[in-house]
């Protein structure tokens, strides 16, 4: 049996593996309300149900290229499959938050692997000529599961219970598991190359402590906590460390010779950029439109969906024309298109319509479509195959610490922008204003003052995050724009002569 052969069932294997680790960075979020009372868990605590996870996935993606030439490709594969899926059963039947911080730690460390691993399979199940059809393939699973994962996750948890937003896991676990087992062939093993573990150890401890920083920060205000300025000074020296052992270790964890690739190292600074506008634009919304405009969850998601809509559409579309159109050209398109959405957004008020909503979500996912699918092809256009399993474990990591970044920082910018908005609306209501004046005239005729005036500064608080909102929009559009001038840096590599025997197995 090759991968040739049963490319249709590897392809759908794959498919599920990746769909159920992107859907569950996002599924749990709506969920952790329900789960409070259930874990006698307080808002604080809470959050290290998703804190657990997310640390233990970026500590363990980069050893996904190492794990995969030490014990195959298609081994490490059934082995992040199965425990991710009794993990996710695990996490269902928890009832106290020790345990569903300890059973979300596996399934970080289980769930790592699959969003690389994935990757490193469809590149190699298709030809050249066929990887920007792949890569659509692939990114269907990795941005869809993101958008949505909220909405999924609500309606599971307002229809069932909290805990079928991990049980919906178990099925396609087990399918998956099925499939890689029957139908993927492993690949070769490298026991030669030495584990590098002062190198994996460095990195794992500024990964770990960036995680902690930005999960942490807001909560200790930041620099002025202690913890914060202990977390931050502990990532900077384990990186630099890191840095100079990588350079300098005849055989470094992660090798220095991915990045004299032109097209690699660009499209990292190019996917650290996506990771902050697509996560962050997701984590934005939800709060705007559940706080600010009063909309329930099931409603929240149903809007939200068209994004994932045009992302799809964008993604096939972007794959057939991989080869026909000069990539740089589709990621300048998708470029554009997402500034443009993210202006349409940083005019929003908060009587905004569905169907505005909606417009901009569907600009925004055919833009991000435009820009990850050519984005996952030029990068390993001109890279050698022998780095494919740690150049996707990087790639993964790279864009999973830009959502990270990214989000902290637009909540922290909605959080202190707010403040100074309230601020300059406050001042204008003066008692000379007569704005001020109708208030008094309302409070003679209704004979009160505390309650209108209570309502008066929750509608300025309203409109103050309203317009912090906005600006973080605007941010996320420069941010954009910014990355444009990246494009110079890469090349398209010359079109090979595809053999008759290549054409024959694209068909298949």
């Amino acid at each position: 049996m090759s991968d040739v052969q049963h490319r249709g069932a590897i392809v759908l294997c794959v498919m599920l593996a990746t769909i159920m680790q992107a859907l569950d960075t996002t599924i749990a979020n709506v969920a952790l309300p329900h789960m409070m009372g259930s874990l006698n868990a307080v808002q604080d605590q809470i959050s290290w149900v998703l804190t657990s996870y997310i640390i233990a996935a970026a500590i363990m993606t980069p050893l996904t290229g190492f794990l995969a030439n030490r014990l195959g490709r298609k081994k490490l594969f059934l082995i992040a499959v199965a425990g991710f899926t009794a993990s996710s059963i695990l996490c269902g039947i928890a009832t106290s938050l020790p345990e569903m911080v300890i059973f979300r730690l596996l399934q970080g460390v289980f769930g790592a692997s699959l969003v690389p691993l994935s990757q490193a399979v469809l590149l190699d199940a298709y030809p050249k000529e066929k990887h920007g059809q792949a890569m659509a393939l692939w990114g269907v699973g990795v941005m869809l599961g993101p958008i949505l994962g909220p909405s999924l996750g609500g309606w599971l948890t307002e229809n069932y219970n909290w805990r079928w937003v991990f049980y919906i896991n178990v099925p396609i676990g087990i399918v998956a598991l099925v499939g890689i087992f029957t139908y993927m062939k492993e690949t070769a093993i490298d026991k030669t190359r030495k584990f590098d573990a002062l190198g994996f150890t460095l990195l794992s401890l500024s990964i770990g402590c960036l995680q902690l920083f930005l999960d942490r920060g807001e909560s200790q205000e930041w620099f002025a906590s202690t913890e914060i300025m202990f977390e931050f000074g502990i990532m900077i020296l384990a990186f630099y460390l890191f840095l100079v052992h990588m350079f300098t270790s005849p055989h470094p964890f992660i090798e220095p010779g991915l990045f004299r690739d032109r097209n690699y190292s660009s499209s990292l600074v190019f996917m650290f950029i996506v990771g902050i506008i697509l996560l962050a634009t997701m984590a934005l919304m939800p709060p705007f439109l559940q706080n600010l405009m009063g909309y329930p969850v099931i409603t929240t998601g149903m809007v939200l969906a068209p994004r994932g809509v045009g992302t799809m559409i964008a993604m096939m579309l972007a794959g057939r024309l991989m080869g026909k159109v000069d990539t740089r050209l589709l990621i300048l398109f998708g470029l554009l298109l997402t500034a443009l959405s993210l202006w349409d957004m940083s005019h929003f008020n908060l009587e905004v319509s569905e169907a505005a909503l909606i417009y901009t979500g569907l600009i925004q996912g055919f833009g991000m479509g435009f820009v990850f699918i050519p984005l996952s092809t030029i990068a390993y256009a001109t890279l050698d195959p022998s780095y494919r399993n740690e150049a996707t474990s990087l790639f993964a990591l790279v864009r999973n610490i830009g959502s990270s970044v990214g989000i902290s920082i637009m909540i922290v910018l909605v959080s202190r922008n707010t403040q100074i908005s309230h601020a300059d609306i406050a001042s204008l209501l003066n008692p000379f204003s007569p704005n001020m004046k109708l208030l008094d005239t309302i409070t003679e005729t209704t004979g009160t003052q505390l309650p209108v005036k209570a309502l008066l500064n929750a509608e300025v608080t309203r409109q103050a995050a309203a317009i912090a909102y906005l600006n973080d929009f605007r941010l996320l559009m420069y941010i954009d724009l910014a990355a444009i001038p990246l494009l110079l840096f890469m090349k398209v590599p010359k079109r090979s002569k595809v053999t008759p025997e290549q054409a024959a197995m694209a068909m298949e």
